[in-house]
């Protein structure tokens, strides 16, 4: 119970300071949150948008892919993996991720419509 209400805490309080944009202090909560509670996904979740805002996109892509590993139904981290894959070009990886994202999403439904937009966009030119 006792490391349940301290994870809790951490990741309370970091996302009060996350809010606040106040990254670093932030980091550090979540941190200390998933050392409490290693299966805490919504802390790895709000690492990977910290890592986001630092443009460090291996440390981004490795939470998310850790919250995926734990939820691999977490509508809002399959968003943000597909929009990296798009960065990246990875049009087969794009079109993949976008399928199962038409499964699973509810609150970010309207987010597919840009994905398959800009899938268009990446489609090979000398497929056929």
């Amino acid at each position: 119970m006792n490391s349940v209400l301290a994870e809790n805490t951490f990741f309370d309080k970091g996302k009060i300071k996350y809010d606040k944009k106040k990254y670093e202090e932030s980091k550090f909560l979540f941190q200390r949150s998933i050392v409490f509670n290693p299966k805490d996904q919504n802390s790895y979740l709000y690492l990977a948008k910290i890592y986001n805002y630092e443009e460090n996109k291996e440390e981004e892509e490795k939470n998310i892919n850790t919250v995926l590993l734990l939820d691999p139904k977490n509508e809002e981290a399959n968003y943000l993996l597909i929009e990296i894959e798009l960065k990246k070009s990875n049009y087969s990886k794009v079109k993949e991720l976008t399928e199962n994202f038409s499964k699973i999403c509810d609150k970010l439904c309207d987010k597919k419509t840009a994905i398959l937009e800009s899938l268009k966009n990446l489609e090979p030119k000398n497929e056929s």
